[in-house]
């Protein structure tokens, strides 16, 4: 009888789930975008609503990679690659990241060196840019290696945070976090094929539920990447679906 009862929760969770989600590109994260072909722009012109940047501190310059290794023959400056082509587009559409003025891009901001010199460089990088911290449809959202909670209040207003879902926050910490993160091989080993383990379900919509209530959007990684585990995570209310398969997904949502 409660294997029976779990599962009807599960069933009716997930029906729920997916009758009142619309789900568009604008729910879509392009994860490690820098490794694309077209870094921003393949991301961009698909309308994804969250491009992601690691970065790394070297001297007095900000380079996006995936590891420091790759610093030795990759120099990609966060400017370049980033923030020039926001401020374009912003110039373009005459104040907003998109021609459709009520569509707007997250870049999440994955730091890989110290946090706290990291976000003092990077504050003073976008500061050079004024039109993007003016622009009410673009956040730069902070995730990696990130300073102490009690100190977010602390950065300027267009720093925002990237969460995780396994910490209980203070309201002031709270009040300057975005989005909530986790890994999903933290609540199941699942591949992606088959239905997910209703064990598993209920502990990742447990998690879910907690951070709708605190009204920040979720974004799951090391999840799947095909069109099965973008179904599983959308019946689930997942917010962000994290992905390296920029056209594949765009496709499956458009």
């Amino acid at each position: 009888m409660k294997s029976l009862i779990v599962l009807l929760f599960c069933f009716v969770m997930y029906a729920g789930n997916s009758q009142t989600i619309g789900y568009t590109t604008s729910n879509a994260h392009s994860h490690n975008d820098y490794e694309q072909k077209q870094p921003f722009w393949q991301a961009y012109n698909a309308g994804f609503g969250s491009i992601e940047a690691d970065i790394f501190l070297v001297g007095e310059e900000l380079f996006v990679a995936h590891t420091k290794s790759e610093l030795a023959t990759k120099k990609r400056k966060l400017d370049s690659l980033y923030l020039v082509p926001l401020l374009e587009n912003i110039r373009k559409n005459k104040g907003s990241v998109y021609p459709d003025k009520l569509r707007k891009l997250q870049v999440l901001i994955d730091i890989k060196t110290d946090a706290t010199p990291t976000i003092r460089k990077l504050v003073e990088t976008i500061g050079r840019y004024p039109e993007l911290t003016k622009t009410a449809t673009l956040r730069f959202t902070i995730s990696g290696n990130r300073p102490n909670p009690d100190s977010f209040f602390s950065y300027p207003p267009f720093i925002m945070f990237d969460g995780e879902m396994n910490i209980n926050y203070r309201k002031e910490a709270l009040n300057r976090i975005v989005l909530m993160s986790a890994s999903l091989k933290k609540y199941t080993a699942w591949n992606g094929n088959g239905p997910l383990p209703e064990k598993d379900s209920l502990a990742i919509i447990r998690d879910i539920d907690k951070s709708h209530k605190l009204g920040k959007p979720v974004r799951f990684w090391e999840a799947p990447d095909h069109e099965n585990s973008w179904t599983a995570l959308m019946r689930l209310q997942t917010d962000y679906l994290n992905t390296d398969k920029i056209s594949e997904l765009a496709g499956f949502l458009k």
